[in-house]
């Protein structure tokens, strides 16, 4: 396996293991490579000071490790020093939340006037929609993409 330093078109930088580089441009081809997160699927390979080629359960440096190979992994800096074990309990909240979709406005405006029971809800909103919701006294939080994506 080759592994390949990746970057999505938000400039989130990421690895991606690859039997070979015809392997990655037949994934990326079918949309099958995607930022893990935003699940961009704008992806291109990023020129790399470090050639890695993954053996067995390992990934081996083609050349010495130098100082620089000790520092935080590509995809540790994206996530901006989120731990992974946070960024796990992030996900498990939102799976625990019910996708309402385009509707969110209506729902979120239903829970907060109590017209239906209290329950924790997901969902797309414009800008003017949010705005106005936030006008009504009505507490909400976007969520990144990379914590709603399906494919995580």
């Amino acid at each position: 396996m080759i592994v390949f330093d990746l970057i999505c078109k938000q400039g989130h930088v990421f690895e991606g293991w690859f039997d070979s580089p015809a392997e990655f441009d037949r994934q990326k081809a079918c949309q099958l490579v995607a930022c893990p997160l935003c699940d961009d699927v704008h992806v291109e390979r990023r020129p790399s000071a470090k050639v890695r080629v993954a053996r067995g359960d390992a990934a081996v440096p083609a050349k010495a490790p130098t100082a620089a190979a000790k520092a935080p992994t590509p995809a540790q800096e994206a996530m901006a020093g989120l731990p992974p074990e946070v960024l796990a309990k992030l996900r498990e909240v939102v799976r625990n939340t019910e996708d309402v979709g385009e509707r969110f406005p209506e729902e979120a405006r239903k829970i907060h006037y109590e017209e239906v029971p209290h329950r924790s809800i997901r969902g797309r909103a414009s800008a003017e929609d949010a705005q106005a919701l936030r006008d009504e006294g009505i507490e909400f939080a976007s969520l990144p993409p990379f914590l709603t994506g399906e494919s995580h």
